[in-house]
């Protein structure tokens, strides 16, 4: 019984704690959708950041892939507030200009 009422009293809080976390996200004026595509994007960023690193010269299929990605992760950190972002901002711009590099070299060959 005892380890019966101890489950219930955890999943009780575990539900306290998600409703605390939306309520926060809530008042800072963000919608919980646009903050979970932040979080998704934010993974993004690090594996297109890695990415931008690492070559330097892509394929025409490897280029459209890479503007589509990083396209994503530009409209989902558009949604947050700059101050959530902050600590990615160096990857953020390292991937921008990568993605402003291609698109002038794309505008460029055609």
């Amino acid at each position: 019984m005892l380890i019966l009422t101890t489950i219930y009293v955890l999943i009780f809080i575990i539900f306290a704690l998600i409703l605390f976390a939306i309520a926060q996200i809530k008042f800072a004026g963000i919608k919980v959708k646009d903050f979970w595509s932040f979080i998704e994007a934010n993974q993004l960023l690090d594996k297109l950041y890695r990415f931008a690193k690492k070559y330097e010269k892509l394929t025409a299929q490897e280029q459209l892939i890479f503007l589509s990605e990083a396209e994503k992760v530009f409209d989902a950190f558009d949604k947050v507030p700059e101050m959530l972002w902050e600590e990615e901002y160096q990857r953020y711009m390292e991937v921008l200009d990568k993605y402003k590099d291609i698109k002038v070299a794309r505008w460029e060959n055609n």
